[in-house]
């Protein structure tokens, strides 16, 4: 049996160009940075906190300070991105479809749970997932393979059992890590920045991707 997990933000649903712009704004217009677009945009993995410190170096910011700059960051991207939020398309069918087949399901995101649920909430898709795993779950970010190891134990399956669904390289490379298969979702990077990996199985722009569809039919 397979297992299914996917990434959130860009994987599920196309919403990276807010979460740039949300970060951009808050780095530039409150905390007094000077960063571009494409600055900004390559540093669009991992946890909040190593986010901050990536842009910002390892003393600027408490763990507490980092906390509330983080939540500040998610209500700019909530408040913005809420009338576009959506899933990419072919997505609620291939879910229902995996669901109906007993496919086995995860969440496995570094995002926080106040995002994580800002999306499952309003779309309706809590009751599809078995399993959540977000920043608050694990100690080591992606492309470390503890968020997808952890899900895989949540699901009580095999990693190797396990496809996991990723739109950014160091995601794909996360699952690499955990001995996974991945479908790269193309809506955040061009193909050509994959060429590392060795654990693809497939791009697709989004679920009516014929490749995708094949998975489960």
């Amino acid at each position: 049996m397979k297992a299914f997990i996917f990434d959130l933000n860009g994987t599920m649903i196309d919403d990276m160009t807010y979460h740039t712009r949300a970060w951009q704004t808050l780095f530039n217009d409150e905390l007094g940075g000077n960063f571009t677009w494409d600055e900004v945009k390559p540093q669009m993995y991992g946890k909040n906190p190593e986010v901050l410190v990536r842009m910002f170096g390892p003393d600027r910011f408490t763990m507490d300070e980092m906390v509330h700059l983080s939540l500040e960051k998610e209500k700019k991207y909530q408040a913005e991105f809420l009338p576009h939020l959506k899933l990419l398309p072919g997505l609620n069918t291939f879910l229902e479809k995996a669901y109906q087949q007993g496919i086995p399901m995860a969440i496995g995101s570094a995002a926080i749970p106040f995002n994580i649920d800002f999306v499952l909430d309003n779309l309706n898709l809590r009751h599809y997932f078995k399993a959540i795993v977000s920043a608050d779950d694990v100690i080591l970010s992606k492309p470390h393979p503890e968020t997808y190891l952890k899900a895989a134990e949540l699901l009580n399956v095999s990693p190797m059992d396990c496809i996991v669904f990723e739109d950014v390289p160091k995601g794909a490379e996360a699952a690499a890590n955990a001995g996974m298969e991945t479908v790269v979702i193309t809506t955040t990077h061009e193909i050509d920045e994959f060429d590392y990996l060795n654990n693809i199985l497939c791009f697709a722009k989004d679920y009516e991707d014929a490749a995708v569809k094949s998975i489960i039919s």
